[in-house]
């Protein structure tokens, strides 16, 4: 015997809401109060209810639609105005373009379980991509036992229930860090962030990295700077006054590595002469800087194209298998050979 299709009056009465209420939370209309749009929904996708036909996600004609959503900053996370953040969108974008799919990105900005929750569960979209993980990792894998579809975009963790996609942070650390080592390089300073995984993956591919040379790790070199121009500028200035020697920098981001050229050519300082600097992303602006920004490369096209073919075409399993992309090192002239 062939399953009865589940109707709009089914729904109402599992909800237990009249007919016109369910049909207008399944409109997404702010008449209905978030809890009950949630429980609507969710009978909806419980019973094959195909719901989102009749909601407003994006222009006719489109095959599905994925949300962005990003959680509270937390170092360069959350920054939609960083130079990355937006390349990684536009990487998204076009992955997203290429599936026939919208790209809705959300207002909300997450910062636990239950806001991850709020976030999956109200979603007009198929799927949820989060840019960066922020304080979340433990939320995260407490989502994995929800029905909602989403990928992470960030660095794999230690006990990662979820499926994330990131960089390979600690290589692009290490081989920025043995090029300075190379180019005969003694005092190399890390500079960056100190907290997010993904710096912490940097820097440890940067110490890896100075053992592997007998370099040693110094320290009073390894120097905190936000992700920010400005951060990484007054960091740098300071090591200038303090007399601390030095001769390279790797840098956790392109924007980083900025701020340290800045401060270095406003000091009367040589680049590469007296210090060679490396930084990591390569966004646009790094080759057309002056001098041209060395850089480790991160691939956004990639990384989109992977997010969106793990959110579109996945069995299901939340917790699938976690990408990481490979990072390649480019010679400018920051670092001078």
């Amino acid at each position: 015997m062939t399953k009865r299709a589940t109707r709009l009056e089914d729904l109402a009465r599992m909800a237990g809401v009249s007919i016109s209420t369910a049909s207008r939370a399944l409109n997404d209309s702010p008449a209905v109060n978030d809890r009950t749009k949630q429980a609507i929904w969710k009978l909806a996708r419980e019973h094959d209810y195909p719901f989102r036909r009749y909601m407003p996600a994006g222009p006719i004609g489109a095959q599905g639609t994925i949300a962005i959503v990003t959680p509270r900053p937390q170092g360069r996370e959350g920054r939609l105005s960083d130079p990355f953040f937006l390349e990684l969108l536009a990487g998204v974008g076009e992955a997203a373009r290429e599936r026939g799919c919208d790209l809705v990105l959300s207002h909300v900005a997450p910062n636990s379980f239950e806001e991850l929750s709020a976030a999956m569960t109200t979603s007009r979209a198929d799927g949820v991509i989060f840019l960066g993980q922020s304080t979340l990792h433990a939320a995260f894998n407490r989502m994995v036992e929800t029905d909602g579809r989403f990928v992470v975009w960030g660095a794999e963790m230690a006990d990662q229930n979820y499926c994330s996609v990131g960089s390979d942070n600690i290589t692009g650390g290490r081989r920025a860090t043995l090029h300075l080592a190379r180019l005969g390089r003694q005092r190399i300073v890390f500079l960056g962030d100190l907290d997010p995984p993904e710096s912490m993956q940097r820097q440890r591919g940067y110490a890896d990295a100075l053992v592997s040379a007998g370099l040693g790790v110094d320290p009073d070199l390894i120097v905190p700077a936000h992700f920010e121009v400005e951060s990484a500028e007054a960091s740098v200035d300071s090591l200038i006054r303090r007399g601390l020697d030095f001769d390279g920098i790797v840098a956790a981001s392109d924007l980083i590595a900025l701020g340290a050229v800045r401060a270095l050519l406003h000091a009367g300082k040589s680049v590469p002469g007296d210090v060679s600097v490396i930084g990591f992303d390569n966004v646009p602006f790094s080759r057309y800087s002056r001098p041209a920004l060395s850089t480790i490369a991160q691939d956004t096209a990639k990384a989109g194209r992977l997010m969106v073919s793990k959110l579109l075409d996945g069995t299901g399993d939340r917790s699938g298998r976690s990408e990481r992309i490979p990072t390649d090192l480019i010679v400018r002239e920051t670092c001078g050979g």
